[in-house]
């Protein structure tokens, strides 16, 4: 199937889906969407357990696609722009050691807590993993995507430290899982040797040298965007700045998702103070609003769909509803203490630990890492494993977490400065 065609079904199917939940369910789209491409899926597979042998067509078709490609080298560098372009950099500057604790120490600790409960965990069901598989899925269930549910979120009422905490965890803990997975992943399949010293030096050269990078990328396209006023090529510019400032920075083997978070926030405030006339950041604001909307919905469409390729066999499925409550248990341990010593310096809403447990979905990030393993009789386990977490936070954390927001009392901000419990 030619990549024209792919690309028409993938975004009829969306168009279809998208309008079939808003007329009938009215979810919200990225969730919506998702079931619909879950539901779509099953029925391929009911109908050839009676003969009828589509899924194996649509399998094929979707063999196609590389999911990882698509999502790491493709769609990420967009959907990580158009959220941080939106984010106040003065609230975000507020919680800096909130979310920079949360994005680099908070996702280390949760792989190794992850990777040694799914050791042992997944051992009683007779599933050996090595040690480095099982920490290869730590890292890379470790990432959270609140992006399907922000809208939930704001219309919850929920507390803005929380939201600017949870807002800004997500866009840079990606950048930091992703540096972990593939320190690992280079253990695992090439044989590297694993050192502090090489871990600490990797680490340096992606994340700092990324940022520095995605500074350098901002002030250079806000400088070119005060040299102009054309909406036109101002949208352009920035469709530039997210695009080939991924591409480049995955070039110069620094870590892109980061340099394009920090390009994102340069842009989004400081070029929007001073580089955009009202008409260019009206236009700016509607174009990658819109792209953000359509990219989360195809995306989603692709993680419901995917469920054709996982294996379904009865221990996987087995190991993979055991995983819940493991990656559960390992957000609650990993965040929880980081949150109790912060909290003895400064206040946090209440319910504040609750809604990041809660909050703390995953989704396609995860899945396009663990389409990325290279083949081994680990892979298809972690496959099936992290499709069954991503589908459970996505459909049951998201679908709850306006009322967990509600019951916790972060639908408020705390006006006598409590302190989380």
């Amino acid at each position: 199937m030619l990549v024209l065609d792919l690309l028409a079904l993938l975004i009829t199917l969306t168009a279809v889906f998208a309008w079939i939940n808003l007329r009938f369910f009215k979810l919200p789209t990225t969730i919506g969407v998702m079931v619909m491409g879950m539901l779509a899926s099953l029925l391929l597979i009911g109908l050839e357990k009676l003969g009828v042998d589509m899924a194996f067509r649509v399998e094929r078709a979707l063999a196609g696609i590389d999911f990882n490609t698509l999502l790491m080298q493709g769609m990420l560098s967009v959907l990580l722009f158009a959220g941080a372009l939106h984010v106040k950099l003065d609230d975000l500057a507020k919680q800096r050691w909130v979310i920079g604790t949360l994005a680099t120490i908070g996702v280390i600790a949760s792989t190794l807590i992850i990777g040694c409960l799914t050791k042992f965990g997944f051992g009683l069901f007779g599933l050996e993993l090595p040690w480095m598989a099982a920490l290869l899925f730590g890292a890379l269930i470790s990432p959270t995507d609140p992006i399907a549910v922000l809208a939930i979120l704001r219309k919850a009422g929920i507390d803005k430290e929380v939201e600017t905490k949870i807002t800004g965890e997500s866009l840079f803990n990606d950048g930091v899982g992703v540096v972990v997975f593939l320190l690992l992943l280079g253990v695992y399949a090439g044989g590297e040797e694993l050192s502090v010293g090489h871990a600490l030096g990797l680490f340096a050269k992606e994340a700092i040298g990324g940022a520095l990078f995605g500074f350098a990328l901002g002030l250079l396209v806000n400088w070119m965007m005060r040299q102009v006023d054309n909406y036109q090529v101002e949208v352009l510019l920035t469709l530039a700045a997210a695009m080939g400032g991924y591409a480049a920075a995955a070039a110069l083997h620094l870590s892109a998702p980061i340099a394009i978070v920090i390009a994102g926030l340069l842009i989004g405030n400081q070029g929007r103070a001073s580089a955009m006339s009202k008409v260019t950041e009206e236009h700016v604001d509607k174009f990658w609003e819109l792209i953000d909307e359509i990219l989360n919905a195809v995306l989603f469409v692709l993680i419901g769909v995917e469920i054709l390729l996982i294996t379904a066999e009865p221990g996987y499925l087995a190991a993979g509803l055991l995983a819940i409550p493991i990656v559960l248990l390992g957000r609650l341990l990993s965040v929880g203490p980081a949150i109790k010593l912060l909290a003895l310096t400064r206040s946090f809403p209440p319910g504040t630990l609750k809604v990041l447990v809660w909050g703390g979905l995953r989704g396609g990030i995860s899945v396009a890492l663990a389409l990325s393993l290279p083949p081994g009789p680990e892979r298809n386990l972690i496959v099936t494993v992290t499709y069954c977490v991503v589908v459970f936070s996505i459909l049951v954390q998201g679908l709850t977490l306006g009322k967990v927001v509600a019951m916790s009392g972060a639908a408020k901000a705390s006006d006598d400065g409590q302190r989380t419990h």
